[in-house]
């Protein structure tokens, strides 16, 4: 039986190898909610022998090495095996594996809310531009209360991404709470294919360019390339210095972040991951080449910055390339592979290493520390001379579709027009 095991992992990891993620780096705080994204996983349903493979892929590629049973006599015993392993690792069905690849490749079908539990509420932190939730109204910090007329009450993220999910018809109707509302906000939104654009970039009069990042997909190196460019061919000039937005980023694949790394780094190393498996350990250099030349760069952080997001704050901060602004960053440092099982239709979403920053450190549960720390909500007195020039009508177009009082910006603006 083993033999056979282990003839059916060596034809998986092929293809595993062959697949365009290979590693992946994801985050629960943030969720994109969709149709397909969140389909529930019945794990007692699975035949012995996918039990047999899973077990076999968590015994040889897990990050750690768990004591593990052999074989299985109930479905509880099964489960209660996968609930050894960390948050980031879980078995998926068809529909999961075709969301997660969608999601990767910069597209997903859903509503386009992005949002997170806090103090037993959802909250909506972000609508995507052109999803039906953005075309319809719905606006950060708005409060979820109910789907399609039920209350939502003491329910988690993926009980609420259910909900939605199981509405019978295209439609789903989100009842809202807004802060300067007194009623609650009714939204009956379509499910549409939404391309989520990654990179979103402006350019102040003086050269600074704003480039946020949004996630890190497949077309993510391309769109950051190609928005540089754009703002370096708009003022006619190499840019004078670069801010690099990556709050509420909640990561993407390894591949991605690294490349991004690459393009602003001559030399050093980006990222090292470190695992149980040969494939798992690998050390990430920068090649030759800096597409800014050397221009001062500003990274925003915050605490919803997490995973391949933390991999090129921490690469641009421990290479001396940047100064990281903003408060400490979500801390989640564990890289998650994806194994096909059977046919493929199904995989494995395993954390199988752990990533270490070019200065060593492990940032799993400690976020990455800011250069100079800011609390959102204020402002020291140094930035005021910043926001008077602005109230008195400058006509400096920086990040004109931001705001004005957003204190990282300010200091950002600060720090790169001193250098």
């Amino acid at each position: 039986m083993l033999n056979t095991q282990l003839h059916i992992q060596r034809l998986q990891y092929s293809a595993f190898n062959r697949i365009l993620i290979s590693y992946l780096l994801f985050v629960s705080v943030f969720l994109c909610l969709s149709f397909n994204s969140f389909a529930v996983t019945s794990v007692g349903d699975l035949k012995s022998q996918q039990k047999n493979e899973i077990l076999f892929n968590i015994h040889a590629y897990y990050v750690e090495d768990l004591a593990l049973q052999q074989s299985f006599e109930s479905s509880q015993q099964f489960e209660a095996l996968l609930a050894q392993l960390d948050p980031y690792s879980k078995y998926l069905d068809e529909h999961e594996l075709e969301a997660l690849f969608s999601s990767t490749n910069g597209r997903y079908t859903g509503l386009g809310i992005e949002v997170k539990q806090q103090q037993q509420r959802i909250v909506i932190v972000n609508t995507i531009k052109d999803s039906p939730a953005a075309i319809a109204g719905v606006q950060m910090n708005d409060v979820l209360l109910a789907v399609n007329q039920q209350t939502i009450a003491y329910k988690d993220i993926n009980q609420v991404a259910q909900m939605i999910k199981d509405s019978d018809t295209a439609t789903v109707t989100l009842t809202i709470k807004r802060s300067n509302s007194p009623q609650p906000i009714y939204f009956t939104l379509t499910r549409s294919e939404i391309n989520l654009e990654s990179v979103s970039s402006s350019l102040s009069e003086f050269g600074i360019g704003y480039l946020a990042i949004n996630s890190f997909s497949n077309h993510t190196l391309h769109d950051v390339a190609r928005q540089i460019t754009a703002l370096q061919s708009h003022y006619g000039n190499p840019l004078t210095g670069l801010v690099l937005d990556l709050r509420d980023n909640p990561g993407g694949t390894l591949q991605s972040a690294v490349a991004v790394s690459d393009l602003f780094l001559q030399s050093g190393t980006i990222v090292t991951t470190k695992g149980r498996f040969y494939d798992a350990n690998q050390h990430f250099r920068a090649k030759k080449g800096d597409i800014l030349n050397g221009a001062p760069i500003v990274v925003l952080i915050n605490e919803n910055s997490a995973s391949a997001a933390e991999i090129l704050a921490a690469a641009l901060k421990d290479n001396h390339r940047a100064t990281l602004i903003g408060s400490q960053s979500f801390g989640k440092g564990s890289v998650q592979s994806l194994i096909p099982l059977g046919n493929g239709n199904t995989a494995l979403k395993l954390t199988t290493a752990k990533y270490f920053t070019p200065s060593g450190q492990s940032i799993e549960g400690i976020g990455v520390t800011p250069d100079v720390a800011i609390n959102q909500s204020t402002l020291s007195q140094i930035d005021k001379v910043v926001i008077i020039k602005n109230e008195q009508g400058n006509d400096d177009q920086l990040w004109s579709h931001t705001d004005s009082a957003d204190p990282l910006l300010l200091k950002a603006q600060q720090l790169l027009t001193m250098k």
